[in-house]
């Protein structure tokens, strides 16, 4: 394992901004991550996956250790069920594909989401209806510490809404280094309740659908709104949708009868952030290289040459005209190095 020094992380993050790591490794194996945190005990260490889910807005002090384990098998089976496992490093949107190829169901509304699969329980991702909580059953992780490995169940997961133990009370403790799901092997329980991919089936006339017909829904609908990371930088949907008091929801709708809103729980609703930025009027709008996409406003793009700090300050702006508009807070979903 050779280890760069002032190593460029340009090609490893998927807004493309140009940043430097002090130090910087790849490992292929749970035995060489080990290794190398014994190696390093008192160095300060910054975990890189795909780079998907985070803006970098500075150089990074510290040692990146890039988690390249690949690979992916079934552990279990029966005649309904299968349990898969895969290695953190392996690509999440083509791991998705994969069980799709083996008829394997319960991800495909999960397609083209940039990342690795060793962060998706860490937020617990979602799109569509449908999140890793639904399939999850557990994640092998290593402490940076001790270098013990633990299992962490579903159920410690402490799954929210894009939220997790790993956000939370263990935050930066621990490094994922395996997955596994449960899918399912027949009786497919297809989610095609949102309106964009029961659109989209009906755009195909597809009235039976399969596990391969969604997926490619999924994909169609999410290239038409979202830019290809390789093409021009991004970190997907850069904001959460806020979750607000049914009360409070209320009173604003009073003001603006059109909001949409997604009923949580009795006392909760969720409010899209993307038609609030839209309604603010920032979608399609550029300041320098950082802006907003003209196709969807959750996603916040780098045109070239927009460093870190330039889209956090329209990050920021947005976060503030919304407030000052609607009352509402939206978070960042995306992790703000």
């Amino acid at each position: 394992m050779q280890i760069h020094t002032n190593f460029s992380l340009k090609n490893y993050n998927t807004f493309g901004i140009e940043a430097k790591a002090k130090e910087f490794v790849s490992v292929h194996s749970s035995d060489e991550l080990i290794e190398i945190l014994q190696q390093h005990p008192t160095s300060k260490k910054f975990i890189l996956g795909g780079g998907s889910n985070m803006l970098l807005t500075q150089d990074i002090d510290a040692l990146v250790i890039h988690l390249d384990l690949k690979g992916k098998k079934i552990i279990d089976e029966n005649d309904d069920f299968v349990w898969v496992e895969s290695q953190a490093g392996e690509n999440w949107h083509e791991f998705v594909l994969w069980t799709i190829d083996q008829n394997f169901g319960g991800l495909e509304n999960l397609s083209l989401i940039p990342g690795n699969v060793g962060t998706t329980p860490i937020q617990n991702i979602g799109a569509y209806g449908v999140e890793i909580k639904d399939t999850f059953v557990l994640c092998e992780a290593i402490h940076i510490e001790t270098q013990e490995l633990l299992v962490f169940t579903n159920e410690k997961c402490k799954f929210g809404y894009r939220e997790s133990v790993f956000k939370n009370e263990i935050k930066d403790e621990f490094i994922i280094t395996s997955v596994v799901f449960k899918l399912t092997k027949r009786n497919h329980k297809l989610n095609t309740s949102y309106g964009a991919i029961e659109a989209e089936l009906e755009k195909q006339h597809i009235k039976n659908p399969s596990l391969k017909d969604v997926s490619n829904s999924v994909i169609a609908i999410r290239q038409s709104k979202l830019p290809d990371p390789k093409e021009l930088g991004n970190s997907g949907s850069f904001f959460k949708n806020p979750v607000i008091l049914k009360s409070d929801f209320e009173k604003i709708q009073q003001k603006f009868p059109d909001m949409p809103h997604y009923v949580v729980s009795e006392t909760e609703v969720k409010v899209p952030a993307g038609w609030l930025i839209e309604q603010a009027g920032f979608k399609g709008k550029r300041f320098g290289d950082a802006g907003i996409h003209k196709h969807q406003a959750l996603v916040l793009v780098n045109y070239g040459n927009a460093t870190g700090q330039e889209i956090l300050e329209v990050s920021k702006n947005i976060q503030k005209t919304i407030f000052e508009t609607y009352g509402i807070a939206i978070e960042a979903e995306v992790n703000i190095i």
